[in-house]
């Protein structure tokens, strides 16, 4: 019978959570979002969060990247005890959500976007503050060009390029890239392939592959199983709010996780034996 759990350490109890979020509740006035849900991601690993709509997946990874505060909850990051009150906070605990908008800036280059937010300055400009100093574009294709190479991205020939000019996939791969070059930890996806065809759709499953590769703890939200399957190595299940099961993806399959998703553990497990 394929491995089903609560326990995020299921499977692999040897490797902790890089990070955890336990017990989190959420409510909007009398709408209940998430209800004592627990949720972990390891390092090197690609987490798939799966669930019909309104399960609570994107309150849950905002509440993660401090868009959105918990009413209760606890967050760690390697044991160690955080607050995540703010996306400052997040940013600060090298936590990145990358949304469905990509937030990209259409009439700036690959390099600007990249550095979009965390722009370096020249030296020597120390007498003028921060905001009136001028930019270091250098530093800035040399930080867009490291976070690209990391992610071996083909498709993009110059740091340089404007983003209104590229295809839908190479914008998802800025944005990725953009996480990256923050000294991220933590990558938040949130429907990564949703408006793409299927050759961009196949340049960010490659990208996301590559994040696990780097060492990143990678959470990946998507409706589409075909693509949770290819890149996933464990799936969380969220139902009306609340955690349903933790799935190693190699143990199970995709009506198992229909199952879960429409009906509960109970019937999912039922069509896994």
């Amino acid at each position: 019978m394929p491995s089903v759990s609560n326990d995020e350490e299921a499977g692999r109890p040897d490797v902790p959570p890089h990070l955890l979020a336990t017990g989190v509740n959420k409510r909007f006035g009398g709408v209940e979002a998430l209800c004592d849900v627990t949720f972990g991601v390891r390092r090197g690993e690609v987490m798939a969060l799966v669930g019909d709509n309104g399960a609570g997946k994107s309150t849950l990874m905002k509440i993660i990247a401090g868009a959105l505060r918990a009413d209760t909850g606890s967050f760690a990051i390697d044991a160690e005890p955080v607050q995540i009150a703010s996306p400052h906070d997040a940013s600060d605990l090298g936590i990145r959500i990358v949304y469905q908008d990509l937030a990209l800036c259409e009439n700036l280059d690959v390099s600007a976007n990249v550095a979009l937010g965390a722009e370096p300055v020249k030296r020597g400009w120390g007498f003028l503050p921060h905001f009136l100093r001028p930019l270091d574009d250098l530093a800035m294709e040399e930080t867009a060009r490291d976070a690209i190479d990391r992610l071996q991205v083909r498709t993009l020939h110059s740091v340089r390029a404007r983003v209104g000019n590229l295809s839908g996939g190479q914008r998802q791969a800025i944005a990725i890239a953009r996480a990256v070059g923050a000294d991220s930890s933590v990558v938040l996806l949130d429907e990564p392939t949703a408006a793409l065809g299927i050759a961009q759709t196949r340049q960010v499953l490659d990208v996301v592959k590559r994040l696990r590769d780097t060492d990143h703890a990678v959470v990946y939200i998507s409706h589409n199983l075909r693509d949770v399957f290819e890149v996933s190595d464990r799936i969380t299940v969220l139902r009306q709010g609340r955690n349903v099961a933790v799935y190693e993806t190699a143990q199970i399959t995709p009506d198992v996780i229909v199952a879960a998703v429409t009906r509960g553990l109970e019937e999912a497990t039922a069509d896994a034996a």
